[in-house]
């Protein structure tokens, strides 16, 4: 197995592939397998000329990809790059043997109803479970009810890992597009405006999510004793007792507390950069970085102290307070990608990696480009390295897929 990428920020769009692509068959001398493909919404009023510009120059059974409002991938010398608001091009290609690579588009309006049986899904996708297959996932943000989907691929395929995200633009009122090829089906490429792009990767292939998410939890777990939709009512200390032993405070007033007792510098961060943590291991006892999911604290109600956060709550769950800012994102992807440097031998031939990035990252939050990309090829050295800032971002956590937002999500992929 072998991924290249090839990163070019010409302003021309046709002298942008034809850069792309002679970088690339310099480095791939195999056929290659699937193509991902991410342009700059700076070349937005051109999405439409781009598949029948890539059918001239490349040869590729599978293509898929999107706009961003930043692209990320390999310069000319050889190192991670993070275009941001400007024309870039960044096209990976990966040479996979004994890779089932099984691409597909599924509009909005086609999912199955949540309560059809995992058969449904499995009749959209076209590929059994039974060949394990692992997800990369490209969507328009208005159209595509990616929740669902995620819900379902769940339902549907709950071994394999869904990395991926929704498309982007620098700029307001400029058209999502999506890019898609598939030469079983048809010969030439098509601009999708809505729905999701996908393809199912099965075979002698693995794929290893990192989600770094960003976030430091401050004070401590709180249960959830009273909630309803996205509000919070009640929260109780998590000590392990049963609803009737413990006493409930407002929210609100637990959030006082806890921001009482921060240093000036994390409650000056705690009024713009605040979230909220949901355990996802209903069973484990010590909690700690990295066991939560992270959420959008969105608003207050000072007369019932309770507070809205953006996903469904119910009784039972634990949560914590978060911050985030620059040094807890670089420390949270440092410790993540450490994990995976001890856990994982994989020899930088055989590996590729995809990035998937929030707007709300990259030099806005660190101060200085290519932060992200960096980190993770100096960790994983001489890895191929492609992908663009999202408008929500796709990975897993605690064995359950959901869009993020201000994370980066990596999708690694090997061989066993």
């Amino acid at each position: 197995m072998k991924w290249v990428n090839a990163l070019s920020t010409r302003p021309s769009l046709e002298t942008a592939i034809a850069e792309v692509v002679e970088r690339l068959e310099q480095s791939l001398s195999m056929p290659a397998d699937l193509g991902l493909v991410f342009i700059s919404s700076a070349y937005a009023s051109e999405y439409s000329r781009l598949m029948p510009l890539l059918q001239e120059r490349l040869s590729v059974p599978v293509i898929i990809g999107c706009g961003g409002g930043g692209v990320i991938g390999m310069n000319a010398q050889g190192q991670p790059q993070e275009i941001e608001a400007e024309p870039a091009l960044s096209i990976s290609l990966a040479s996979m043997p004994e890779v089932s690579v099984r691409a597909f588009h599924i509009p909005g309006s086609d999912l199955p109803d949540l309560d059809s049986s995992p058969s449904t899904w499995v009749d959209l996708i076209g590929v059994s479970p039974q060949d394990q297959p692992h997800f990369i996932l490209l969507a328009d943000p208005f159209s595509s009810k990616i929740n669902d989907l995620l819900q379902g691929l769940d339902f549907a395929y709950p071994g394999s890992v869904k990395v991926g995200g929704l498309a982007s633009a620098s700029a307001m009122g400029v058209q999502s597009g999506l890019f898609y090829r598939d030469s079983e089906r048809y010969s030439g490429g098509t601009l999708h405006r809505e729905g999701t792009i996908g393809v199912a990767l099965s075979g002698n292939v693995v794929l290893d999510p990192i989600v770094s998410q960003g976030c430091r939890p401050i004070g401590q777990p709180y249960q959830i004793t009273k909630g309803e939709r996205n509000i919070v009512l009640e929260l109780a200390d998590s000590n392990g007792m049963s609803f009737s032993e413990v006493e409930s405070q407002p929210p609100l007033a637990v959030l006082r507390d806890v921001i009482q007792n921060l240093s000036e510098s994390d409650r000056e961060l705690a009024q713009h950069s605040l979230f909220i943590g949901i355990a996802r291991d209903e069973f484990k006892q010590s909690l700690g970085q990295g066991d939560f999911l992270i959420r959008n604290l969105l608003g207050v109600d000072p007369r019932l102290g309770a507070i809205a956060i953006g996903d469904r709550v119910r009784p039972g769950q634990r949560i914590q307070f978060h911050l985030r800012d620059a040094r807890t994102s670089e420390e949270d992807l440092e410790l993540l990608l450490q994990n995976y440097q001890n856990q994982v031998n994989s020899t930088p031939e055989t590996a590729g990696a995809l990035m998937f990035s929030c707007l709300g990252r990259g030099q806005g939050l660190y101060g200085k480009p290519d932060f992200d990309s960096q980190l993770l090829c100096r960790y994983i050295n001489n890895i191929s390295v492609g992908g663009f800032f999202c408008n929500g971002e796709i990975g897993p956590v605690g064995g359950s897929t959901f869009l993020h937002g201000y994370t980066s999500v990596f999708g690694i992929c090997r061989q066993p």
